[in-house]
């Protein structure tokens, strides 16, 4: 159900301020029966003193038992029905690396890959390649490919394995199937037309495909490219029209960008590669009397989960627990801490698990939950809730809503 007009009828200013930290896939799984989570293996000081001084519950982030991707599950969290609000990565990163995507062009996320001899998927990531390494061959298959039939083909960097496709011209449609299989050992599929329209996309891409498997033959391990979230460019109403916030986004990564973009966030300069987590915290600092509302996301959980590495997502949890007093220094009215996701590093992948949702605020009941862990917040006062639903009790603790009827 779209609340939308309700919750601009229901906006109230306040001075107060919203932060809403998102750590990229950090629900887990333990990796034998009775062991611990990420999260409950690490050593967290900062989140154990905080948890004892808010509400926790769990937040299953789209639906129960479907495995979000982070889309819909971060426009959930900005409280967009990701069911009605519907954008295929290729926009996203489109719009967050700010190039130009323009009405009835095409974009499409690519992951440049590792292909064997029999043309089998080997590594969905090519090792995690440098961006500077990205950027050799973004430039190489832009020089070779310029266009496959009539619709011209631009290439663009956007970090380590990931790239962006945007195509242009000759009537395309974005309704098509992806390339990339998800799984290795498997022949990356062929595009599908989901659509009349889109008949003439699917043979672009599957062109361009084989096309950049002939450009790349020679590379040791990007030799493949691996495509899905093909889409147009999408019209969403904005954070500020909807709630009456001015809303700022933190984040690095350009897919985050992009959908911070898309619901009418500012989006501000981070300085640093990768993470950049000092960057960050700098940009919320310098910025903190500006907005009232601020989206701060943090990708590394999420990417250690998905390379499988249990020791290396819980090294992420601690980082991030680390810097906690930096941002509690600040003095939000409202934190949230939660995930999109989860990416247990036991499945390498995102699953369908609630994310622990952790709450501090002024106004908040007795809470027997001590730790920022799933088991821990399934005990919380919160009780387990819908990502959608997170938005307007973020904005009812900050008073930025006014009472519903009569």
């Amino acid at each position: 159900m779209d609340l939308f007009a309700v919750f601009k009828e229901l906006q109230q200013k306040s001075d107060t301020k919203i932060l809403l930290v998102v750590l990229d896939g950090v629900g887990g799984l333990p990796l034998e029966p009775g062991g611990p989570t990420e999260l409950e293996a690490a050593r967290t000081p900062n989140l154990d003193r905080l948890a004892g001084e808010s509400a926790l519950g769990l937040l299953t982030p789209v639906y129960p038992g479907l495995t979000p991707g982070s889309g819909p599950g971060h426009l959930a969290l900005f409280g967009y029905d990701p069911f009605r609000y519907l954008v295929g990565r290729g926009a996203l990163s489109a719009l967050g690396l700010g190039v130009d995507f323009r009405d009835g062009d095409v974009a499409l996320r690519g992951n440049f890959a590792t292909l064997g001899p029999d043309g089998r998927v080997l590594d969905r990531r090519a090792g995690r390649p440098s961006t500077e390494e990205n950027q050799r061959v973004v430039a190489k298959l832009q020089e070779a490919i310029p266009r496959i039939e009539d619709v011209e083909v631009y290439f663009y960097t956007e970090s380590e394995h990931r790239f962006l496709v945007v195509l242009r011209g000759g009537d395309l449609g974005d309704g098509l199937t992806d390339t990339d299989p998800q799984k290795t050992g498997l022949l990356p599929l062929e595009a599908q037309a989901l659509d009349e329209a889109s008949r003439k996309t699917a043979r672009v891409v599957n062109l361009l495909s084989a096309r950049i498997r002939e450009v790349l033959r020679d590379e040791p391990k990007i030799n493949g490219a691996l495509f899905r979230g093909a889409s147009r460019r999408p019209s969403f109403p904005s954070m500020t029209e909807v709630y009456g916030v001015r809303a700022a986004a933190i984040a690095s990564y350009p897919m985050y960008k992009g959908l911070a973009s898309l619901v009418g966030m500012e989006v501000l300069p981070v300085e640093g590669e990768g993470d950049a987590h000092e960057g960050k915290l700098k940009a919320l600092r310098e910025n903190w009397e500006s907005y009232d509302f601020f989206y701060l996301h943090f990708k590394k959980t999420d990417a250690k989960g998905e390379d499988g590495d249990f020791p290396g997502k819980v090294a992420e949890i601690e980082r991030f627990d680390a810097l906690l007093p930096e941002i509690l220094a600040l003095k939000p009215d409202v934190l949230a801490i939660t995930g999109d996701h989860s990416t247990p590093a036991l499945l390498r992948a995102h699953s369908w698990h609630p994310v622990p949702l952790l709450l501090k605020a002024p106004y908040l009941r007795r809470d027997a939950a001590q730790r920022f862990t799933e088991s821990e917040a399934a005990k919380g006062s919160l009780g387990h809730l819908r990502g959608m639903e997170l938005m307007p009790l973020l904005l009812a603790h900050a008073g930025k809503l006014l009472k519903y009827g009569a």
